[in-house]
């Protein structure tokens, strides 16, 4: 595993800039797991958003924005909270660590943390939360797609440097649902996202590591079920990836579903409004789409 670098920390606005609430995935005076300083940069946090219109179903997610592991994006952050919100879902930003002031595995550590820390503060404070430790669910866009998959794939295989001893990481960081849009899967080959790869793991990562971390090759039957969401005209993370990793479920058995639209760019995000950057008219369904089909697994409340 990486150990971190000492760069600078990047200055990437926080993607949950209104937040009901900010917790430290690792509390003061402690530090995360590879830290290498004290700066905002180096403290990942989830910052939690609870529907305020209709009444929370227990169900939550962890929104992993994107930004090629150098930034957040903030359009893949907060609207995305509000939008999970919208039908009873508990939302939790995860602010984690990015390249090149880290790198593999700090941002993996971090998003295990935080499913870990929603199922522990389930069970440890059910009647605050009132959270169902059974439906935690991941969502990530483009390398934030990556790091879902690379949890959805990789849960609970954390090494012991990035999962000290407590009473949360005795819990599973294995996702009920995964929620895909757009992801970087591959780190080898024509379809992989060279700026991704680079901040995560710098310029010449071992061909281990290549494979450890291309998640389309350790999809298992345990891996949870998958809704991806992709464009064909995407050149930034080419549509290949979604693929490749819809055909590793279908090969293990697991359910998914994906849509691929012909049209629109890359970093679309909710593709409505101020929401999402410019996209066709088209693309704006894909939310209704996820919507009904996180409803089938549990998750949110269907429309009346």
């Amino acid at each position: 595993m990486s150990k971190p670098t000492t760069t600078t920390a990047p200055s990437a606005s926080s993607p949950a800039p209104n937040p009901d609430e900010v917790i430290r995935l690792w509390p003061a005076p402690g530090k995360a797991p590879l830290a290498a300083g004290d700066d905002p940069a180096d403290i990942p946090t989830i910052s939690i958003y609870r529907p305020k219109e209709i009444k929370p179903d227990g169900s939550s997610i962890v929104v992993c924005p994107g930004g090629a592991y150098q930034h957040l994006a903030l359009h893949e952050g907060e609207p995305v909270a509000r939008w999970l919100n919208s039908f009873g879902v508990t939302a939790f930003v995860l602010t984690y660590r990015l390249g090149p002031r880290y790198r593999f595995p700090a941002a993996f550590a971090d998003v295990s943390r935080a499913i870990r820390t929603i199922r522990h503060r389930a069970r440890a404070r059910a009647r605050e939360w009132k959270l169902d430790e059974k439906k935690v669910g991941v969502l990530g866009f483009s390398a934030g797609g990556h790091l879902a998959s690379t949890v959805s794939t990789h849960f609970d295989a954390d090494p012991p440097e990035i999962r000290p001893p407590d009473e949360v990481n005795e819990l599973s960081s294995r996702p009920d649902v995964s929620i895909l849009c757009y992801p970087v899967i591959t780190l080898e080959g024509p379809s992989a996202h060279v700026g991704s790869r680079k901040a995560l793991l710098g310029d010449n990562p071992r061909p281990e590591l290549l494979d450890e971390l291309s998640n389309d090759r350790h999809v298992t039957a345990h891996t949870p079920p998958a809704f991806l969401f992709h464009t064909v005209a995407d050149t930034g993370v080419p549509c290949e990836n979604s693929i490749l990793y819809a055909m590793g479920l279908r090969k293990a058995g697991v359910p998914f579903e994906m849509h691929l639209f012909e049209p629109g760019n890359h970093g679309v995000g909710l593709a409505s409004g101020p929401t999402g950057h410019p996209a066709p008219a088209a693309l704006a369904v894909w939310p209704s789409l996820c919507k009904t089909w996180l409803n089938g697994k549990g998750f949110g409340k269907p429309s009346a």
